[in-house]
C-alpha cells in the first residue's frame, strides 16, 4: 500500500477482439510501464495477471471483469472471482462497489470479508458516487477508486470524477484513487493536488485501440 503513495499505476487492459489482448502482450506493458516508473499496474483476468506477475514485482491490483445477466456490476462481481485472481498472484483486489445488486445475492460486506479473512488481500473499492464510497468504507475497503464514475445511471457524467475524489479526500479517512478520464500529466497532477492518493491512467497510455479510432475519426473516410 505504501509504495502506491503519490504514485503512477497503470492499467494495461485490452478490449477482448484486440491482437493485443494475450497475456504476453499484457505482460509486456505491464513490464515497460514499470520500467518507466510505474508503481503499479491494474490487470484484468487471471491469465493475464499471472503473466504480468512473471514479469513484474510491483504491486498489482488485480480484477476479473465479467458479465453476468441477472446484474450490471461486471468488475469482481462474485468471490469465487476474486479468489481466482488472488491465486493468479494480484497484490490488491479490485470491486465493483457500487450500490447495484450484486449477481446471486452477494453482498459486498461479505464479499469484502472474506477477501480478508480467506484470501488475505487487501480490497479497492471501484465506486460511482460518494454514498457507494462511505458503504464501501462501512463495508471494510481498505482503497476508494473512481473507477466507475461516469459509468452508471446514478453518476451520468463524463469523467475524471473530480467532485467524487474531492468527497472521498474530504469526508472519508481512507486512500482515494483517481481513476478513470486520466488523459495528460497536468490532470494527473490535478488528481494528486486534490489529494489523491495514487492516480490510474489506462486509456491515455496502453488503450492503443481507442486511441486510434478516437484519430482516425477525425479524418475523412
Amino acid at each position: 500500500m505504501q509504495s502506491l503513495s503519490r504514485g503512477l499505476i497503470i492499467s494495461c487492459q485490452a478490449p477482448v477482439d484486440s491482437p493485443l489482448h494475450e497475456p504476453i502482450i499484457i505482460a509486456a506493458m505491464a513490464k515497460a510501464a514499470v520500467n518507466n516508473g510505474a508503481v503499479g499496474v491494474r490487470i484484468d483476468t487471471p491469465n493475464h495477471i499471472s503473466a504480468v506477475r512473471e514479469r513484474v514485482k510491483v504491486p498489482i491490483i488485480g480484477l476479473w471483469k465479467q458479465v453476468i445477466a441477472e446484474s450490471d456490476v461486471y468488475i469482481t462481481p462474485q468471490f469465487y472471482h476474486a479468489a481466482a485472481v488472488a491465486k493468479a498472484g494480484a497484490d490488491i483486489i479490485a470491486i465493483d462497489a457500487t450500490c447495484r445488486k450484486r449477481p446471486g445475492g452477494e453482498k459486498i460486506a461479505d464479499i469484502i470479508a472474506r477477501i480478508h479473512q480467506e484470501l488475505g488481500k487487501p480490497v479497492m473499492a471501484d465506486v460511482d458516487t460518494i454514498e457507494a464510497a462511505k458503504a464501501a468504507v462501512d463495508a471494510g475497503a481498505d482503497i476508494v477508486g473512481t473507477t466507475l464514475y461516469g459509468y452508471t445511471l446514478e453518476s451520468n457524467y463524463p469523467p475524471p470524477g473530480w467532485e467524487l475524489l474531492t468527497q472521498i479526500v474530504q469526508q472519508l479517512h481512507i486512500p482515494a484513487i483517481c481513476e478513470g478520464g486520466i488523459s495528460s500529466p497536468e490532470m494527473a497532477r490535478k488528481a494528486l493536488d486534490l489529494g489523491a492518493y495514487a492516480v490510474v491512467v489506462g486509456t491515455a497510455i496502453t488503450g492503443i485501440d481507442l486511441q486510434v479510432k478516437a484519430y482516425k475519426s477525425l479524418f475523412r473516410s
